[in-house]
């Protein structure tokens, strides 16, 4: 089978490969037991598949279950929407992929309303890492919120999807992204649209995807913000990375250290030049109450209503975390605009000679799943740990792509490249020279 969705066109663009021949490999895993929970919906099989010469030649895209696609209702993993009528139209994103010739396989699980990093979904289930698991027989989890998406592109050797749309508010596409050993891409905000798919936080949202590989990721993100990347012809040693220590590194466990720091040293062999950096502003941050403002303001508008009438139907630690919006009052809203208009300034200013920096996306591997199902405080420890640092970047309104970098046979772990906002360009072709240098490759 080809290992990622460019290899897959080119099979089928020489003839070596059939789209409905790859299609009934993708829609038998869709329903297999790797997949188990990881779709909310399945789509009705199309009569016709889109030209191989089409961008996405006709291959399966997932589509979280967030967003718009026409005549299937869009429920966000929650039965407090089970009774929503089916969408009038594919929101934008999803007309864009269907544009490009995606043969749409089905809405995706995700963490309830897209409100955690941990992928765990009571409602419908919460499907289990096939990655992880194949590796160590254990159950941990997928992460999220997008955790049918990673699941739907990892599970098998065909996955039941090629790529996956999903969405970006605080980690919830490098999150599942690093845990399962694929490529997720957080896009700067403003350049891809989130009009038709039910919001978490307007404010930081992201539409964007999870693919296998780097140059998958271009293709995605060419497709979804409507417009080309930009290539360029730099070479490694012209680039200008950074770590910022200790922030971003402390609390890492055994694994996912041991992977950052020979990362460091391959990319460095290669003739990388990565210089530490101190980041002010990561060591003045804002409260907590105020860095969690902004989402729980926003998810309170949104929720509200909803919830009066429907709270049974939410998953308790969600509804939980929306109503903490109820209690931000317009001076801590103001007060959390405020720090992250000092944030991002301070960000930019430190970061203006820097093209990445890199941290590792997460600072665990997936953490087993039944202790953080069990226990509410094991719970909101994990989600905190891996939204740290993918958080950070959208707080700075950037961009960040996370790529595998542990060796194989070892559990995921992520690295992320990420920069301030609109160095998308710059962050994709970096991601092109540095993938295939990892010990993962």
């Amino acid at each position: 089978m080809p290992d990622d969705l460019s290899r897959a066109l080119e099979g089928l663009r020489s003839g070596r490969l059939s789209a409905a021949g790859l299609l009934d490999e993708n829609l038998a895993a869709a329903r297999g037991e790797a997949c188990e929970h990881a779709f909310i919906r399945h789509f009705p099989a199309p009569r016709q598949l889109a030209a191989p010469d089409a961008p996405l030649g006709g291959l399966a895209i997932s589509v979280k279950d967030l967003f718009d696609v026409a005549g299937q209702p869009t429920t966000a993993g929650s039965r407090a929407l089970a009774d929503a009528a089916p969408a009038a139209a594919d929101c934008p994103a999803v007309a864009r992929l269907r544009a490009a010739g995606a043969t749409l396989v089905g809405h995706t699980n995700l963490s309830e309303f897209a409100f955690s990093g941990v992928g765990i979904n009571p409602r419908h289930g919460t499907p289990v890492n096939p990655v992880t698991r194949a590796l160590d027989g254990q159950r941990r989890i997928p992460g999220g919120s997008s955790s049918g998406a990673a699941v739907s592109v990892a599970a098998g050797a065909a996955g039941a999807a090629w790529a996956a749309l999903g969405s970006d508010t605080g980690g919830s596409i490098r999150i599942p992204a690093a845990l399962h050993g694929l490529v997720g891409f957080k896009n700067t905000a403003r350049l891809t649209p989130m009009d038709g798919a039910i919001p978490l936080a307007r404010s930081l949202d992201t539409a964007c995807a999870i693919t296998r590989s780097a140059r998958d990721a271009v293709l995605l993100h060419e497709i979804l913000s409507g417009r080309p990347v930009a290539r360029l012809n730099r070479p490694l040693p012209d680039w200008r990375l950074a770590v910022a220590r200790p922030l971003l590194q402390d609390g890492l466990d055994a694994g996912v250290a041991a992977a950052f720091e020979r990362s460091l040293a391959a990319l460095r062999a290669a003739g990388a030049r990565i210089v530490d950096i101190d980041l002010p502003a990561l060591h003045d941050l804002p409260p907590p109450q105020a860095r969690g403002a902004l989402v729980a303001a926003e998810a309170w508008a949104w929720h509200h209503e909803l919830l009066s009438r429907r709270e049974a139907d939410y998953d308790p630690r969600v509804a939980w975390r929306i109503r903490q919006g109820e209690r931000v009052t317009p001076e801590i809203l103001q007060l959390a605009l405020a720090a992250r208009k000092r944030y991002i300034a301070s960000m930019e200013a430190s970061l203006r000679d820097i093209d990445a920096v890199l941290s590792p996306t997460v600072p665990v591997v997936a953490p087993l799943l039944q202790p953080l199902v069990d226990s509410d405080e094991a719970f909101f420890a994990a989600n905190a740990l891996l939204l740290r640092n993918p958080g950070l970047v959208n707080a700075l309104d950037g961009c960040a792509i996370s790529l595998p970098c542990q060796r194989p046979g070892e559990l995921p772990v992520g690295l992320m490249l990420w920069a301030p906002a609109l160095r998308d360009d710059a962050l994709l072709n970096l991601a092109l020279i540095l993938e295939p240098l990892l010990p993962t490759h």
